[in-house]
């Protein structure tokens, strides 16, 4: 079990304030594993999570609020592992002495039922009854055509049956009603990705680090595509973001910059990669194989 408390220090900013988040688990390679809702203050369980690496992320509204990375090691026996989210609510100097509100840019008013069916979709897909999310989610939008919030939420319904075609087609639905929707924009990459449609990716993740500049993952999954288009000038400098954004989350940036410093060439810089990496996840199960790298390359 993975489980933990969301701890939020309001002491800061007084005032209402939203009182439910989403908690989603998700592969490295951004597959969601579970998703909770979860209150202000609450806590979190997530049952039979197999060993791994993963991405912790709150969301409010459909931002995304926190990203941390949470690794399972493996063990002979079953393990509970605590991971506590501490965040502290802050005004903003243009709310001054307003009650302080966390204005999600991309919410969308959705009226009923559509809004109960959205809550039941999420709770269907929580339960991996993708079936009953997915026709859910395809009742509102068919209901309200512009709800861009339910179109990337079927495609992601599709992404995690595998059906990629229409998952594609709902992102692209989404971002056609709001070019600047950056959940929909970057699971779209992530999925151009996963076809090997690397220009494709190229393009909307380019608009996700548009939007979002301090995207850590979006500069990561930006820098790997270009990796893939053997364009490794600009993978350096988005993946190079990505780690100064979030130092541990996107720690695996140093092995895809080792990977292409070593193709070059470049063995010593292939190794101070490596070293990077390793000070940041000590554990890492081929560890003597990268010190070996490390030791036989780096020079003095």
């Amino acid at each position: 079990m993975l489980f933990g408390d969301l701890k939020v220090d309001e002491s800061q900013a007084p005032g209402e304030k939203p009182m439910i988040f989403d908690l989603i688990l998700y592969t490295k390679g951004m597959q969601a594993v579970a998703r909770q809702r979860i209150s202000l203050n609450g806590r979190y369980r997530f049952m039979d999570i197999f060993d791994g690496d993963y991405w912790l992320v709150l969301e409010l509204e459909g931002t995304e609020v926190v990203r941390e990375s949470v690794f399972i090691a493996k063990a002979s026996v079953a393990t509970d592992i605590r991971h506590d989210l501490n965040l502290e609510w802050r005004a903003t100097a243009a709310a001054k002495s307003k009650a302080a509100t966390v204005s999600a840019a991309d919410a969308y008013d959705r009226k009923e039922p559509n809004k109960n069916r959205f809550e039941k979709a999420q709770e269907a897909f929580d339960k991996k009854d993708y079936e009953a999310a997915a026709g859910l989610f395809s009742q509102i939008v068919a209901d309200d055509p512009q709800d861009f919030q339910a179109s990337s939420e079927l495609g992601t319904v599709y992404f995690a049956q595998k059906n990629l075609a229409a998952a594609e087609k709902a992102y692209q639905r989404a971002i056609e009603i709001r070019p600047t929707f950056f959940l929909a924009l970057l699971n779209l990459g992530r999925l151009r990705l996963l076809q090997k449609n690397f220009d494709g990716a190229i393009e909307v993740l380019g608009q996700a680090v548009a939007v979002q500049l301090k995207s850590a993952e979006a500069n990561y999954f930006l820098g790997e595509a270009y990796l893939q288009v053997k364009k490794g000038s600009k993978a350096v400098g988005y993946l190079n973001q990505a780690i100064e954004l979030d130092p541990i989350g996107m720690a695996d940036a140093h092995l895809r910059l080792a990977t292409l410093y070593n193709g070059a060439g470049m063995k010593d810089k292939a190794a101070t990669e490596y070293e990077q990496f390793l000070k940041k996840k000590p554990n890492y199960p081929e560890r003597k194989k990268l010190e070996q790298y490390i030791a036989e390359n780096k020079k003095p």
